[in-house]
């Protein structure tokens, strides 16, 4: 990069974590609590797993292919207000609307397309804003600032989304689409207040260097980085991509479970409870994983991660009350903690130079990837749940302990990282 880096100072961890709580707020609030609550009333209760899993698999597999784009595009960039801040700022607004269509979907069909145009809206921005740490941040600092990033998204969980549960509840109970625009509109008002601090305090300077290529052919380039068996961010999409698809298939079937297998009178409040209480155990440790993380290293940590995760998983099929299953999640919380900042900080070591919004969205091939694996269990719920009535949620829990310890094994073929 040609132009020198800002001063990065303590109050910039705040501004760029910022849209991290927004996206936060944004994605787990409506995948956990309000996404399942609507489809209630738009499709048969036997096939809700599997509509809810064929919506989001659809959605994030857009977002997997949408945000290298993005991100080779704002690479490339050369507006005077910056490389990353304009294209924020237009994805965010965009995606205000069709957040607000969600509430208005009086159809499957027509949730569907609401639920696409918000995945692409929202990757546009958030393409370009995974590049603010490696673009702003001083290597030796990175991984602090990557765990106020996740801390940011953790305080999300648990302040928005109880929130967000209770007024899910209401919209069930009393059928008022106004219980539903009050959660919707909330959510509005956090990405909006996000953008503006990010517009106003993130520290970026345009840049003035020159890209050789254009866009269609860096990104490419990037794709051919994941191939072959020494190419260290191949083996780490690989990781990720096997790590993130149980934590997210927990969170977006935790509603219909508790429904199902638990059987609370409150599925939104209580999903949203499991959610928080998941996330309090993700504070504790996130951010001093961060700080391990620079120096001891990224893969002892990640190591850790999926070995807790699955004993967390496990001890989920034998949950039998609505407390055992808050105990249990909490050690997957303990998992995501140590897994999201050292993470996050390996990814942001391996990315590369000018180009790191490319880089960076390349993550998202195993971020969203593997979120859109994990709907996929929806359709074998079901059908398992056929059979043997709760027996569907035994065999995801199963498939989440595989899962995360081959993701965690999987970190040791990443080579060039601490």
């Amino acid at each position: 990069m040609s132009t020198t880096r800002p001063e990065f100072k303590a109050v910039h961890y705040v501004t760029i974590s910022a849209y991290a709580f927004a996206l936060s707020s944004l994605w787990n609030g409506l995948h956990a609590v309000l996404l399942p609550a609507i489809l209630l009333g738009l499709v048969a209760d036997t096939q809700k797993n599997t509509y809810l899993g064929l919506l989001t698999f659809t959605g994030l597999t857009v977002a997997a292919f949408a945000q290298p784009v993005f991100g080779a595009i704002s690479d490339g960039s050369r507006l005077s207000w910056g490389r990353r801040r304009p294209f924020i700022l237009l994805g965010a607004l965009l995606a205000l609307p069709f957040l607000g269509g969600l509430g208005f979907s009086s159809s499957f069909a027509l949730l569907f397309v609401f639920y696409l145009l918000l995945q692409l809206a929202s990757n546009f921005a958030q393409a370009p804003y995974q590049a603010l740490i490696p673009d702003l941040v001083p290597e030796r600092r990175r991984g602090l600032a990557s765990g106020a990033k996740n801390l940011a998204e953790i305080v999300a969980l648990i302040s928005v989304v109880l929130v967000l549960g209770q007024l899910a509840d209401r919209f069930l109970t009393t059928k008022s689409p106004l219980w539903l625009g009050a959660a919707l509109g909330s959510q509005g008002f956090v990405l909006l207040l996000a953008l503006l601090i990010t517009q106003i305090g993130v520290p970026e300077r345009p840049f003035l260097g020159s890209v050789a290529t254009s866009a269609a052919s860096r990104l490419v380039e990037g794709l051919k980085a994941l191939r072959g068996q020494g190419a260290p961010l191949g083996w780490f999409l690989l990781s990720r991509f096997f790590f993130l698809m149980p934590i997210t298939a927990v969170q977006t079937f935790a509603f219909y479970f508790m429904q199902d297998v638990i059987g609370v009178p409150d599925p939104a409040s209580a999903t949203a409870t499991l959610v928080a209480t998941i996330a309090i155990a993700i504070l504790l440790f996130v951010f001093p994983a961060g700080f391990l993380s620079d120096r001891l290293g990224r893969k002892p940590m990640i190591l850790s991660a999926g070995v807790i995760g699955a004993l967390g998983s496990v001890l989920l099929i034998f949950a039998q009350s609505y407390e055992q299953t808050l105990l249990f999640g909490s050690l997957l919380g303990v998992s995501i903690g140590l897994f999201l900042s050292s993470n996050w900080a390996l990814a942001t070591d391996l990315a590369m130079g000018t180009e790191a919004a490319m880089y960076l969205g390349l993550t998202n091939l195993a971020t969203a990837g593997g979120g859109a694996a994990a709907r996929l269990n929806g359709p074998l719920i079901d059908m398992v749940n056929a059979q043997s009535f709760g027996a569907g949620y035994d065999i995801l829990f199963i498939i989440c302990a595989s899962s995360f310890l081959f993701g965690s094994a999987t970190i040791l073929r990443v080579r060039g990282s601490r």
